[in-house]
């Protein structure tokens, strides 16, 4: 497949985030919450997750922002669902790679869509877009090891 034909692919499949995000909303009751936003161009994220025996057993989130931001959000919450905390935390080091344009070790990490995002490493200023779900995901499960 030519570049011109997979960069195209990435495209879509990023739209088709945006259109159509995969766990938007909100988990209520036992759930953990993390608020971020990127004050540099107004995206904010709101990820709730449910974590039980040390593994993400859902992922939602609320937010508005730019269609990368939203794509990645929706992008994460499904690569990151049924993940163990060391497992999500370690698709969030290789994403952080990805947007440096750093080499990555696929190993047995299945990226799924979250591949489509790695053009955005070629635009500095939308690498914060794509990350903003990420490090709220980090954040959140940091906290959620420190309480155990």
């Amino acid at each position: 497949m030519s570049f011109n034909n997979l960069d195209n692919l990435y495209r879509q499949v990023i739209m088709d985030h945006y259109k159509n995000p995969r766990n938007k909303g909100v988990l209520e009751e036992g759930s953990l919450t993390v608020n971020m936003n990127n004050p540099t161009c107004g995206d904010r994220i709101q990820l709730t997750m449910k974590v039980e025996e040390g593994k993400i057993a859902d992922a939602k989130f609320e937010g508005e922002g730019c269609s990368i931001s939203m794509s990645s959000a929706s992008m994460m919450t499904q690569a990151v669902k049924g993940r163990s905390i060391e497992e999500a935390l370690k698709l969030s080091t290789v994403f952080s790679d990805i947007m440096q344009g750093k080499e990555y070790e696929e190993e047995d990490l299945d990226l799924g869509d979250i591949e489509a995002l790695q053009g955005v490493a070629k635009f500095p200023a939308r690498i914060k877009c794509a990350t903003l779900a990420w490090k709220a995901m980090e954040q959140g499960l940091k906290e959620e090891e420190d309480t155990q």
